[in-house]
């Protein structure tokens, strides 16, 4: 049952009040004056405290202030006769929960119930109830979903109940749901992907189209850019930030875009760059493409493919490039960006790259992003209080238009599947390229002919292969050890719809 403090030096005279909250199940204790109140606060902690502001004695404000000290966590609601605003203010300065004017009438009172003790119940309930009635649909989308379009609708879909159920015994049916799209999602991209490549095909838009897609355009407009490039960047981490940049910025387009294969840095980030495929980059840039087995950073060439890019476009933009991995570089990067007389401005943040993997190394990191809800969380609580934020921000300020994307996203995996392969293959746990790859998997997707999509050959009988949904390679020896060590963990590389499906945002200052 809940409980209910009501304070009023009129107390006698708000029976009717009281008895027709009894009939509503709430148990009332009532007070006079703001003494008696605090006496029964040192007993009984009400769920919610109705607090009359004109009192004999200690006044209703007075009492809001020792209310809030003893117990900041519980809900007052002021009730006054007074309209003036500076009681108003100085109520909702005290942080109270609501503000009603006498006379009030039992529905106000039970909708205040209602709205501060009641509310995520409520809440919970109807999303939930919203969620059941949707859920054959969703099922209906996946079943037969055979365009781009479609599973970009069928992710946000998703990304959506995923936010909203993410405290919901519910949970463990969406994310039925989700492993049921991958596994269709992933068919679909195994029958499909090597035809995009070939000559005149109708495609998605790739990695290797976002500079011409979303950024060209805005150049061509005149208008001062930053592109704002997140590694690891999910949809669901998207629309976790997105109301945090709605007090500076207006979206202008949101839009998905498909991410090359493989989800990793080395290969789509330098395409977006380039706006070519790997194979191009190697045979066109040599110098600029790293191998695999190569110890050298597979992305220290970024500044030069867009370079490259510019060239080939005959454009004459100038530019900045910002690779940000410490939080006083991005301090640097904002006084740069007051300065900067440049078009198109670029900056790489890593920092959830950084999240990703510190996650797998650390048993402490593990357990704070336990889950999708919690990497979420951590996502936002980084923003919300990281240097990126004022970037951002002061990037408003200055008038620039803001491009946010990514090169890839990130799924949790938790099956580990068994791989055979020579010693020279590459250590990502999503994808493999090597010489007689085998697996004991038939949800591996595999490209015996690489070039055909793109995709560079370390060796002649190179060929690709690339974990589906939830799954992750593990070795035989010690596969045990390795199966346990990654499972739960963060990774990218291979297909899913989270990997795959990115945001690409264009967003405008506010004015």
């Amino acid at each position: 049952m809940n409980r209910i403090l009501w304070v009023d030096d009129e107390i006698d005279l708000l029976q009717p009040y009281i008895i027709y909250l009894k009939e509503k199940g709430y148990e009332v204790q009532k007070a006079s004056n703001g003494e008696d109140a605090l006496d029964a606060l040192e007993s009984v902690v009400p769920d919610i405290v109705f607090l009359d502001e004109n009192m004999p004695g200690l006044t209703g404000l007075e009492t809001l202030q020792e209310i809030k000290r003893l117990h900041p966590e519980v809900p007052v609601v002021m009730i006054t006769k007074s309209e003036e605003e500076h009681i108003m203010e100085q109520a909702i300065g005290e942080k109270i929960a609501d503000y009603l004017i006498k006379p009030v009438n039992p529905s106000q009172i039970l909708l205040c119930l209602k709205k501060h003790i009641h509310q995520q119940a409520i809440v919970t309930e109807q999303v939930q109830q919203n969620y059941r009635q949707e859920w054959s649909d969703i099922s209906y989308m996946i079943d037969t979903a055979t365009t781009i379009e479609e599973w970009q609708a069928i992710e946000r879909t998703l990304s959506k109940w995923d936010i909203e159920l993410e405290n919901s015994p519910m949970r463990s049916l969406i994310d039925d749901q989700r492993t049921q799209a991958n596994a269709a999602f992933s068919k679909w991209i195994a029958r499909n992907y090597e035809n995009w490549f070939a000559d005149g095909a109708k495609r998605p838009l790739l990695s290797t189209d976002v500079m011409k897609h979303s950024v060209f355009p805005l150049l061509d407009k005149g208008e001062k850019v930053l592109l704002c490039v997140i590694d690891n960047f999910r949809y669901d981490q998207w629309k976790t930030i997105q109301p945090l940049l709605s007090d500076f910025y207006t979206i202008q387009t949101e839009e998905q875009y498909t991410s090359i294969l493989p989800t990793a840095t080395q290969y789509a980030r330098n395409a977006i760059f380039s706006g070519l495929m790997p194979l191009q980059i190697q045979q066109m840039f040599p110098q600029y493409w790293v191998e695999e087995g190569d110890e050298e950073s597979k992305n220290q060439y970024e500044k030069e493919l867009v370079q490259t890019l510019l060239d080939r476009y005959r454009r004459r933009e100038s530019f900045n490039y910002w690779k940000v991995n410490e939080s006083d570089f991005c301090e640097r990067v904002i006084a740069q960006l007051k300065g900067a007389r440049t078009p198109l401005n670029i900056v790489v943040l890593n920092f959830i790259d950084m999240l990703s993997h510190s996650r797998t190394e650390s048993k402490m990191m593990r357990e704070l992003a336990n889950d999708e809800s919690a990497y979420r969380s951590l996502t936002l609580s980084w923003f919300k209080h990281s240097p990126t934020y004022e970037l951002l921000r002061h990037a408003a300020e200055l008038g620039f238009t803001l491009v946010l994307t990514t090169d890839h996203g990130t799924t949790r995996v938790k099956n580990a599947v068994q791989i055979v392969a020579d010693k020279n293959t590459n250590t990502n746990i999503r994808y493999k390229v090597g010489k007689a790859l085998n697996c004991n998997s038939k949800n591996v997707f595999t490209i015996e002919q690489p070039k055909r999509v793109g995709l560079p050959c370390p060796n002649v009988s190179s060929s690709y292969a690339f974990c589906t949904g939830n799954d992750f390679f593990a070795y035989p020896n010690q596969f045990n050890y390795y199966a346990q060590y990654y499972r739960n963990t963060f990774q990218h590389g291979g297909i899913s719809l989270e990997e795959m499906i990115i945001p690409l945002v264009t967003l405008i200052p506010k004015r």
